[in-house]
């Protein structure tokens, strides 16, 4: 995995935060930590994405950003667990995955390398 994904991998966990901060910041500190959150995690979007397709990089950040969502939701804010929404999550996850595993980036295509 090259740094490129990695920098995906980093910004949909900082969307997590950012998302739930939309939902629960209260005061200036919170509303301050979700601005930076979202700008930490569109910069690293937006320069995994001048090198991996564009498209990849928003589903594989979107479909982490959803999952971990959901799941902090549960674990920290009593959002009731579901057994169908871990098997969809599951399942989004899975096409995640697979987004990543067919997609290379184009350094690699440069070099004849797949990623």
């Amino acid at each position: 995995m090259n740094v490129n994904w990695i920098n995906v991998f980093v910004a949909a966990f900082f969307e997590v935060f950012w998302v739930i901060g939309l939902k629960h910041a209260h005061t200036p500190l919170a509303w301050g930590g979700t601005v930076i959150s979202i700008l930490i995690s569109f910069y690293l979007m937006i320069m995994a994405g001048k090198k991996l397709p564009v498209g990849t990089v928003y589903a594989v950040f979107v479909g982490m950003g959803t999952a971990g969502t959901v799941f902090a939701e549960m674990a920290f804010f009593g959002e009731p667990f579901h057994l169908i929404k871990l098997v969809l999550i599951l399942i989004l996850l899975a096409g995640v995955i697979g987004l990543k595993v067919v997609t290379g980036d184009k350094e690699a295509k440069e070099k004849g390398v797949d990623s």
